[in-house]
Formats: structure tokens, C-alpha cells, sequence
């Protein structure tokens, strides 16, 4: 078996901390509409990791999040080493899906390895083993032949609006991206993700009383409802596309008038760049028929936000380094699998860049209150991670060249 560096073998004996660590950061509520949960975790990782890495530069680059305008929050970029000749990007955000009166406000442990709180998994247990794998390359005897960038990001749930140009920067400098979203609950990595989108229906009908007779308005809640009956069968007539209904709103508090106006988002989701046109165009094709109608008009609204992330040949090839480093380590065995949950990794193939996703710790039940994240797997986690950036550094393995256009 390979020799592994002190540094990174050692990592084995830091559970304790890093559990410690995770806990804390995900009693810091932030989720993506609560701007003072943000600047506060922003805060926490910025000290987390300028005291790990005193010769980085940190930069707090603002994000434009109009829903929390006149508030600010800050995408988050630590450089260590931009004129080294390899250079990998490290991705993560810390935003949750919990805003600010969700009632899963804290953390526990269900047992002693497993703790459920918000964002354990998804993804502050990531950014907890971004930090040490980083802590333990960086003592490992040919760091300085690697240069590397950390970009933690605030709004990835809401679709990094605000973040994406960032993103799309650092794909042009860096040869490689490695993004720490949560493994699979079995161990398993990401290969491909679906790309992602919102749309929202608007339907305007005619206000009525509802006792008159004949009844000359036009119920927009009904119509709405027919337009959303049909658009939820757009799965069975397109594969590998998810659609999702929700939000649904319209009427007036009082129930005696034909509502004139009802509205409805509708999150979807593509395998393939090719799905994006005809999935529209059906969309938009549901919604002629209720405009063919007299007295009602529906308007969608809205579009895709994230592209696919389809596998790239040079993540194939790093993939099988990743295994090896796994085997290096006499760690569980593990694969990589499409989903459809999107990440930044999907603006990071769309840029060009090749990346490895799914690699922090395993966790479950993502975006509710049975949350968790398996913390006697962050250490593993981040020697892995610590691994394949000491055999880059090395020589060992050969990263594509920095991408010279975006897409």
C-alpha cells in the first residue's frame, strides 16, 4: 500500500474536534433569507479559516440577493498560492434551507456518531471537512507545488444568483473543482445532477358575485388548478424530467366571489441541456389552452437557473483516482450516481471546468428536521480529500489545463 503522509493519517484521530466544530457552526441558523444568520456564520468561517491559513488572502465579495436588500451578504474566496502551477478550486456554501422561524432551530444527537440539526449534512458538515483536509495538506511535503482557491457561498439553495459570476471566475483560473455537498447516504459520490428551474404561473380570471345568475366570472383558481393538473403529467411524457408543484396562492378572504386571480411556482427539473426547449414549449403550450378561453389569461414566468451537470472525461479519470486514494486509505468501498438535486458543481461544468461533487460527509433526510449528518465520517472524508491534493501536488496525478473559455 502506498505510503500516506503523517499529516493526512492523523486526520483519523481529529473526530472528536470536527464533530465539535460541525455543531457549532450548525447552531449558527443561517438560512438563505435571514441576513443576520448569514453575516454571523459568514463571520464564523472566515475566522475558522484565516486562523487555519494566515499567509491566504480572504476576500468577502458581496452578493446581490434582492430579497434581502437593504441587507448584504458576502460570497466568501480564500487564496492560497495563485501563482503555484497546479491549481484546484475547493466549493461549498453555507446557507440552509431553514429560514429564520423555522421551528428546527438546534442540534442533537440521535446516537453517538449521527447529529440531526439544521444544515448538519447540507452542507456545514462539508465546509467542516473542506477546512481539515486543507489543514492537513498544507503539511504534507509538496503542498507548495499547489495552489488552491476556496469559494463559500450564501445562497446556493435559492439558485446562486448572487454567486454565480463568482463561480464562473474561478472555473477560468483553476484546473480542477471539487465541490463538498453531502456524500449519499450509502457512501456514494455524484456523477451527474439534473439541471434546475422555477417557474411561476400567474392566471387572472373575472370577479364575480359568486350567487349571480348566470354567473358571468371566470374563476382563476379552477383555471389554475387545470393548468397544474396537466403540467404535473408532463413526467410521464417526458423521461428523466421532474416537475413539482407548490406555492399555491388565490381568492380573496371572501369565499362569495369568483377569484379573479390565482398563482402557483413550480420547480423543474432536466437531465439533459437538449430537455430545456420542449419542456418549455409544453408549458407554454398548456398555457395557450387556458388563454384560448374567454375572460382568462395565464402568464408564465421564471426559467431554468441551473444547467445539467453531465459527466466530463476528465472527471472519469479523476473519479478512478479518488477510488484508488479510498483503497489507499482502507476506507469503504464506493461509487458515483446521477440525482437530481442540483448543486454549484452544474455552473462549474457549464464554465468548463471538470469537477468531482458529493464529497462531504454521509448524512440523510436533507431539507427537513430529521437532518443528519454520520460525523464519524468527516475525518474519512477529509483525508480523502487531503490525499488527492498531496498526489496532485506531487506530480502523481495530472489535472486537465486551466479552461481558457467559459461556457
Amino acid at each position: 500500500m502506498p505510503a500516506v503522509p503523517p499529516a493526512i493519517a492523523a486526520l483519523a484521530g481529529r473526530t472528536a474536534d470536527l464533530a465539535a466544530r460541525l455543531e457549532r457552526w450548525a447552531n449558527i441558523h443561517s438560512g438563505s433569507g435571514h441576513a443576520a444568520g448569514l453575516n454571523r456564520m459568514a463571520d464564523a468561517l472566515a475566522d475558522g479559516f484565516t486562523r487555519a491559513f494566515p499567509a491566504a488572502t480572504l476576500e468577502r465579495l458581496p452578493a446581490a440577493l434582492p430579497k434581502l436588500l437593504p441587507h448584504t451578504v458576502a460570497t466568501l474566496r480564500l487564496r492560497l498560492r495563485p501563482a503555484a502551477p497546479r491549481q484546484v478550486l475547493l466549493c461549498g456554501h453555507y446557507d440552509t434551507v431553514y429560514e429564520a422561524d423555522d421551528p428546527f432551530q438546534e442540534c442533537r444527537w440521535l446516537d453517538k456518531t449521527r447529529l440531526n440539526g439544521p444544515g448538519t449534512a447540507d452542507m456545514k458538515g462539508g465546509l467542516v471537512t473542506m477546512l481539515a483536509a486543507l489543514q492537513a495538506f498544507e503539511q504534507t511535503p509538496h503542498a507548495a507545488q499547489l495552489g488552491w482557491e476556496v469559494l463559500i457561498t450564501p445562497d446556493e439553495e435559492t439558485g446562486s444568483r448572487g454567486s454565480v459570476e463568482f463561480l464562473r471566475d474561478a472555473a477560468r483560473r483553476n484546473q480542477f473543482g471539487l465541490v463538498y455537498e453531502p456524500a449519499r447516504p450509502n457512501g456514494n459520490l455524484v456523477r451527474s445532477r439534473k439541471g434546475t428551474g422555477v417557474f411561476t404561473a400567474v392566471c387572472h380570471g373575472r370577479a364575480a358575485h359568486a350567487a349571480k345568475v348566470p354567473n358571468d366570472g371566470r374563476n382563476a383558481v379552477l383555471a389554475l388548478a387545470e393548468f397544474i393538473l396537466e403540467a404535473s403529467r408532463i413526467p410521464q411524457e417526458m423521461p428523466g424530467v421532474l416537475l413539482n408543484v407548490g406555492n399555491i396562492r388565490g381568492g380573496t378572504a371572501a369565499t362569495n366571489v369568483v377569484p379573479h386571480h390565482a398563482e402557483s411556482e413550480i420547480d423543474v427539473r432536466i437531465t439533459q441541456a437538449a430537455d430545456r426547449a420542449p419542456l418549455q414549449a409544453r408549458l407554454e403550450s398548456l398555457a395557450g389552452a387556458i388563454n384560448a378561453r374567454d375572460g382568462c389569461q395565464l402568464v408564465l414566468s421564471g426559467g431554468f437557473n441551473r444547467p445539467p451537470k453531465e459527466c466530463l472525461p476528465a472527471e472519469e479519470k479523476v473519479f478512478a483516482h479518488w477510488q484508488q486514494a479510498a483503497r489507499d486509505l482502507a476506507l469503504p468501498s464506493f461509487d458515483w450516481v446521477h440525482t437530481a438535486g442540483g448543486s454549484d458543481g452544474n455552473f462549474l461544468t457549464a464554465a468548463g471546468l471538470p469537477n468531482l461533487d458529493g464529497l462531504g460527509p454521509l448524512g440523510d433526510f436533507l431539507h427537513s428536521d430529521r437532518e443528519f449528518c454520520a460525523a464519524d465520517t468527516l475525518a474519512p472524508r477529509a483525508q480523502l480529500t487531503a490525499l488527492f491534493l498531496h498526489r496532485v501536488a506531487a506530480g502523481e496525478i495530472e489535472l486537465p489545463a486551466i479552461p481558457r473559455h467559459g461556457a
